[in-house]
């Protein structure tokens, strides 16, 4: 198959569309099969396997693994047992090649995971931290455990840095807007201040789309709806429909916790009366946890009437404190709604989000990861150029 074939790509994939951007397709082409083979782990993918996942030709495919090879991102496993033809050479992702980091930035806790091309931690480090109050102590503490995680792992390669933090901010210019509690981040350039201060690439995201995008790239989360409810110092939630990451254009999606349930009610560091976020925590500073659960649930029931997700998943400090107490508060709520609605025995189910206090740290630095392993995910532009040096097209 030649490039200048009009029907086909440079790596031999059937266009439907002519005069495509070649270098574009390569990448995502690319993106494909890396993605399948991080999802088949360990026990790996033949090539045929893989032209026969992503529509390629068995050509193309052998092409772009040639590629990873070469670049350290894949690796032979071994071969599969003959079934009568050739055994199959099996390739697997080589998780090992390159890492990224995920930062945490919570309003009295930093958290640092150091991931591999999998997703799994290698090294993780907290510190206190202030985030409300001055900019210059932030990016001195994300600095400083940075360079001590790095270290800590024998200075790996790293791609870049995805950073999570409250918002509200703007994901694509990297500024942060008017934090509730801090307003003086409002028009702080935090994603290119960071990258400044730790010669990486940085990419900018609300802590609670951090974490749903992370559980998004989980075999069972990763398909269909849901939402991620995040209660900790605040309320917020990550919210992914039909299996994408959705923040809206100002990426203003996700403010669960500002919706008012209570218009006479007590008043929310936001400003407004009776807000999800100022009930719970106000049941929570009073030891009510049952009360804290209802009022979590009864946000959740809000969500699952707007948007008909699929399931609920929950995490942050206060709900791992009380993991059974949430749980049951948040699943007795949506059963009550589901048998208001005539669906008994069909209530959204509720779990826990895994991966318990770095939920939003691996989410973090899945905003780095997520685009090698296929299209359209965050901050891939940005990204790149610093990716360069894996050439993952």
């Amino acid at each position: 198959m030649t490039s200048n074939d009009p029907a086909h790509d440079a790596d031999g994939r059937r266009t439907a569309i002519p005069g495509a951007n070649l270098p574009a397709l390569r990448g995502h082409n690319a993106a494909l099969v890396l993605g399948l083979l991080r999802a088949a782990g360990e026990q790996g993918a033949s090539r045929l396997e893989l032209a026969a996942h992503t529509g390629l030709t068995p050509q193309a495919v052998s092409k772009i693994t040639a590629r990873l090879r070469a670049e350290g991102l894949a690796a032979e496993a071994g071969r599969r047992a003959s079934t009568g033809g050739k055994p199959r050479t099996v390739l697997r992702l080589v998780p090992g090649a390159r890492h990224a980091i995920g930062l945490h930035l919570d309003r009295d806790e930093l958290t640092a995971v150091l991931a591999d091309l999998a997703g799994d931690p290698v090294a993780v480090r907290r510190a206190p931290l202030a985030f409300e109050t001055d900019a210059a102590q932030v990016l001195a503490t994300a600095e400083r455990e940075v360079a001590a995680l790095r270290a800590e792992a024998g200075g790996p390669l790293v791609l870049g840095a995805g950073v999570a933090c409250p918002g509200p901010l703007d994901h694509t210019t990297g500024v942060l807007h008017r934090v509730t509690g801090a307003p003086h981040w409002d028009g702080f350039p935090l994603r290119d201040a960071l990258a400044d201060r730790l010669g990486l690439p940085v990419v900018l995201d609300k802590d609670t789309n951090a974490a749903a995008l992370g559980l998004a790239q989980g075999p069972r989360e990763g398909a269909g709806s849901f939402a991620y409810l995040h209660l900790g110092t605040g309320l917020g939630a990550g919210l992914v429909l039909d299996g994408g990451l959705h923040r809206g254009p100002r990426t203003g999606a996700g403010e669960f916790g500002h919706q008012v349930v209570q218009l006479d009610g007590p008043r929310c560091g936001c400003g407004q009366r009776g807000c999800v976020e100022a009930l719970c925590l106000a049941a929570v500073a009073r030891g009510d946890l049952p009360g804290a659960a209802r009022v979590l649930g009864v946000g959740a029931a809000n969500l699952v009437e707007l948007l008909d997700i699929d399931r609920v998943l929950l995490g942050g400090r206060t709900v791992l404190e009380n993991p059974d107490g949430f749980l049951t508060g948040v699943a007795e709520t949506l059963a009550a709604q589901a048998r208001t609605r005539g669906r008994a025995g069909a209530a959204v189910p509720v779990a826990l989000a895994r991966g318990g206090s770095r939920t939003v740290a691996d989410g973090a630095a899945q905003l780095v990861l997520a685009p090698l392993f296929g299209p359209g995910n965050p901050g891939l532009a940005r990204l790149r150029p610093a990716v360069g040096s894996t050439n993952p097209n």
